[in-house]
């Protein structure tokens, strides 16, 4: 099924399963400026991510949130030959000041390219969604193992024991999803709705050129032998 798909250019709904195109104001150079800093607080221009190579971009929403941390162990669980193999890039942008980076991958795992948007331009340029916003019709995230009770007071605890407590970006904003590049050409485009309305990661990756699912789930795998 994998090599069945061809690269797009439209935002697909997990609510309808139908296909819109972005809206006639959605162009990377509109956002190939902005700022994004690394772990160390070293700036670069967004358009560096996507530029010489096809790029998987995800924002999320905050550091703190629970279902973007779920998400992100998983993408930490995808093998790095797999995106070597693809000539692929995968990169998170989040929205917090940059030295919440170093301790948000040491508790993922997530060992790829992260970045941070600290004043949130890529996002509302973007038109990245404000709020959240539930349909009786949406597919629940795959990546998301917590209950909402629990998964808020993982976040809470989470905020309450950082050695800088903040919200670590804004609360309110929703993050997405991009394949974009080599250059501006945009393959692939996804905004959230609310936290649970991520991309499934295996949909992204082959989208952007992956011809293999990977298995994220958390059930005991049996052996035979």
């Amino acid at each position: 099924m994998a090599e069945g798909v061809s690269p797009i250019t439209h935002q697909i709904s997990k609510e309808t399963r139908n296909v819109w195109t972005p809206p006639v104001d959605f162009h990377l150079q509109e956002v190939e400026d902005c700022l994004i800093h690394d772990r160390h607080g070293v700036s670069a221009p967004f358009k560096t991510l996507y530029q010489d190579r096809k790029s998987v971009i995800i924002f999320v929403r905050n550091f703190l949130c629970y279902s973007c941390k779920e998400y992100v162990d998983d993408l930490s669980k995808i093998p790095k030959e797999v995106l070597e193999e693809a000539q692929i890039r995968l990169v998170i942008i989040g929205q917090s000041a940059h030295h919440h980076i170093e301790p948000f991958c040491a508790l993922t795992g997530y060992p790829f390219e992260i970045y941070v948007d600290p004043e949130r331009c890529i996002y509302q340029k973007l038109g990245m969604k404000k709020e959240e916003r539930y349909t009786e019709t949406a597919c629940p995230s795959p990546h998301v193992k917590s209950g909402m009770f629990m998964g808020q007071l993982k976040s809470i605890w989470r905020a309450m024991t950082s050695p800088a407590f903040d919200f670590q970006g804004d609360l309110h904003q929703q993050g997405g999803a991009i394949i974009a590049g080599p250059g501006s050409e945009v393959h692939f485009c996804h905004f959230d709705m609310n936290r649970l309305d991520h991309m499934p990661i295996n949909w992204l990756l082959q989208l952007a050129g992956v011809h293999q699912t990977l298995d994220f789930s958390d059930k005991p795998k049996i052996l035979h032998v």
